[in-house]
């Protein structure tokens, strides 16, 4: 990156820390169980309801003892169970027409991050009748508050139950982007380890490694917090001791507990501290080849790390601390840290590179991550498109391991 273009970045990035003291941030007010939702509406004086989640979780049962409570309770359930991996601007417009034609007063996202976003989205669409969701993209373009939002997560993994985030790919496009609002930040998040035992080995490693992507990007950026700083590290320290525990065992409501609280815990210090380069080429492989974000980012992040060589040491081995991994100094801690991950990854099957990635993608890809992290994300160390587009080679060429194949 240019000196000029480095040095507007680095403005850029601290009049943002400068500034969080005196941004609405807020974390929503914790549930334990679905059963508690009924009492909440009735409280708030919400009869009916839109529910978005997937076909996936909902033919797998997940929804239905919520949605029978809610029915048992007298409140109406308008279901738009359509959303995609990486939710679409036209699942967002069918979600929000069911909104209307329901007369629904408020909205649960029920799933992974995609449902949570897709929901969130709804909220801004309602808010901005008027107003597209490209016209949102970026930051501080949501103001109006959104109705009423719960989010359930079945996943340990995206935090969006507590992020101020919502990421979008462009039906007609397939550009992914971000809304990044404090209106999205959900009122309430369900913490509520049962809904998230029949998540399959491989989701659970994949998600619990984007919360871990989360709480390291976090941590090594520019602006942390004491809070986000803590939180970052209690993140890491539970997914080291539980991810590999939930994925052995679904069943183990101890360490899916953990993880969940995790995950949480991963989201509130992104959402202050924002992310980095590993969830900005993510999204790029997301929107472009539909990988799902929790992989991409499991596959990136070790790759990323290692890219930004000592300038994050330091930080890193704080986390290899938080990890329970020793080391002599902090450049043996920082290696030992990213070995773990990359340990961790090798033990749970995430493979080492994609091969749907094309050569001649490469520069637009790098184009559209290059736009997302600069000059917002507070890195290490700064890349343009140019220097990006070696990390979409690391993991396109990558001969160690076995490919991840997308379909």
């Amino acid at each position: 990156m240019n000196r000029v273009r480095r040095i507007y970045c680095r403005i850029f990035q601290k009049a943002f820390r400068l500034a969080i003291p005196l941004l609405p941030y807020r974390k929503p007010e914790i549930l334990n169980s679905v059963m508690e939702l009924p009492a909440l509406f009735r409280n708030k004086g919400i009869s009916r309801v839109l529910l978005v989640t997937d076909k996936g979780i909902r033919n797998r049962g997940i929804t239905k003892e919520m949605e029978d409570i809610m029915a048992r309770e007298g409140i109406s359930l308008s279901v738009y169970d359509a959303t995609v991996a990486n939710p679409t601007t036209e699942n967002v417009e069918e979600a929000r027409r069911l909104y209307l034609s329901s007369s629904s007063q408020a909205i649960i996202g029920f799933g992974g991050g995609s449902s949570i976003d897709a929901a969130k989205a709804v909220g801004a669409r309602i808010a901005y009748p008027k107003k597209s969701l490209a016209k949102m993209e970026g930051i501080l373009k949501v103001i109006r508050r959104i109705p009423l939002l719960v989010a359930i997560p079945t996943t340990a993994g995206t935090g969006s139950e507590t992020t101020l985030a919502s990421v979008i790919v462009d039906s007609k496009t397939r550009h992914k982007y971000p809304i990044n609002s404090f209106p999205l930040i959900p009122r309430y998040a369900v913490l509520d380890p049962e809904v998230t035992r029949t998540l399959p080995p491989s989701l659970t490693a994949s998600t619990g490694l984007d919360a871990l992507t989360h709480a390291i990007e976090a941590y090594i950026g520019g602006s942390t917090t004491k809070a986000t700083r803590e939180a970052a590290t209690e993140a890491v320290s539970l997914i080291f001791s539980s991810l590999p525990a939930a994925y052995r065992n679904g069943d183990d409501m101890e360490a899916r507990r953990k993880m969940l609280r995790a995950a949480f815990l991963a989201g509130s210090a992104f959402t202050v501290s924002y992310v980095g380069y590993v969830h900005a080429i993510a999204h790029s492989l997301g929107g472009k080849y539909n990988v799902p974000h929790g992989l991409a980012n499991a596959v990136l992040l070790p790759y990323v790390l290692e890219e930004y060589g000592t300038k994050a040491e330091k930080k890193l081995a704080e986390l290899a601390d938080a990890a329970g991994l020793t080391g002599r100094n902090s450049s043996e801690k920082a290696h030992r840290f990213i070995e773990a991950i990359k340990d961790m990854e090798r033990t749970m099957k995430i493979p080492t590179s994609f091969d749907c990635i094309k050569a001649e993608d490469i520069p637009s890809l790098a184009h559209y991550a290059d736009k997302e992290a600069n000059p917002l994300y507070p890195v290490p160390v700064l890349m343009d498109a140019k220097e990006l587009e070696k990390l979409y080679l690391l993991v396109m060429a990558s001969e160690k391991g076995k490919r991840a194949t997308i379909a």
